[in-house]
């Protein structure tokens, strides 16, 4: 008869079972134990630089809007109470709109007319210049940013003495374009002291700060993708289209809010061209003022609800500017996620 094999707790015991297992000898050295992370007073010191400087910055803009709202409570209680004290005697929105418009319009068009050639420099110095011209070039550019604003305005004044004949060929040709149309007694500009004028100078003034960001994203972009885009045969305008560019995105994108920032907040230059008076949707009539220099203009001579409005108005183009900030922001992230 066949013997049965004996089957205990643990299993089935024969020639091909496993060895039971004994008991494990303990090791007799302890857990070796996590050495803590020394912290040197040198990092603790710049750690405690960097927290107190993020905080004075918080401190500083939070001081300079409270600063602005304490001194416009004059204003604030002008337009409850009569609207009329108010200069233009319509309230305040009535006054500052016009202002806020010039602003907008004069920042804009410095930025439209600014930027590709701001893009076409950088990518000229860093792609398509000759080695030794490219530094030479670079330096020239940067050279503009440090012309003192009332040099441009001084130069905003003669070319504007230049282009009266340009703006009446365009009030001839494009009057019917409400930008470029004339004064109801059919008239343009004789000082050419327009709100063109102050925006062709404003685009000169902020293309340095917009070629100089740029120029430095462009060096960023990694050699082997360029190199591999024209090892698979494409031209360098292709290259520059398809590597440098998308590479770039975000940084154009800060680089041209900066310049915005300095397009609306830029005072003597502007206050220097433009010459006081209404608003207007044209560009070659005179009028037109901007907050900056709205400011300039009559903040010597301001006291009481005069000066109050002013500092109202530089409210308004403070709670401007933190807007093209914050958006400025919100774009940059955006498309720095969708190129990641």
């Amino acid at each position: 008869m066949p013997t049965s094999t004996p089957i205990t707790e643990s299993g089935p015991t024969g020639p091909g079972s496993a060895p039971e297992a004994g008991p494990q000898p303990q090791s007799s050295s302890p857990a070796p134990r996590q050495q803590k992370a020394v912290v040197r007073p040198g990092d603790r010191i710049f750690s405690a630089a960097t927290l107190i400087a993020g905080i004075l910055i918080l401190l500083i803009l939070a001081g300079v809007a409270l600063f602005l709202l304490a001194q416009s409570k004059d204003t604030i209680a002008a337009q409850i109470s009569d609207p009329a004290q108010i200069t233009g005697g319509k309230g305040f929105l009535s006054y500052v709109w016009p202002l806020v418009i010039g602003t907008l319009i004069s920042a804009a068009i410095a930025l439209i007319v600014a930027t590709p050639f701001a893009l076409g420099i950088a990518l000229f110095t860093t792609h398509m210049a000759p080695r030794r011209l490219a530094p030479t070039l670079g330096y020239v550019i940067d050279l503009l940013a440090a012309i003192p604003s009332v040099v441009y305005g001084l130069w905003g004044i003669a070319l504007a003495g230049n282009l009266t004949g340009f703006y009446l060929w365009l009030s001839k040709w494009f009057g019917w374009i409400p930008i470029f149309a004339p004064a109801e007694d059919g008239s343009v500009s004789q000082t050419g002291r327009t709100l063109l004028t102050a925006s062709l100078v404003l685009s000169i003034m902020i293309l340095p700060i917009i070629t100089s960001l740029t120029r430095e994203i462009f060096l960023q972009t990694p050699r082997l993708q360029e190199e591999a885009a024209l090892a698979l045969g494409a031209t360098r305008w292709e290259m520059i289209r398809m590597a440098v560019l998308p590479f770039g995105k975000s940084g154009i994108v800060s680089a041209t809010m900066l310049g915005l920032g300095r397009a609306l907040g830029e005072t003597m230059a502007v206050a220097m061209i433009l010459s006081p008076g209404v608003l207007t949707a044209s560009l070659v009539v005179s009028g037109n003022q901007t907050i900056a220099s709205e400011i300039a203009q009559n903040f010597p001579e301001a006291a009481g609800l005069r000066l109050s409005e002013l500092i109202t108005v530089g409210l308004v183009l403070f709670v401007i500017t933190l807007l093209v900030n914050m958006g400025a922001r919100a774009i940059v992230a955006r498309t720095s996620v969708k190129g990641s």
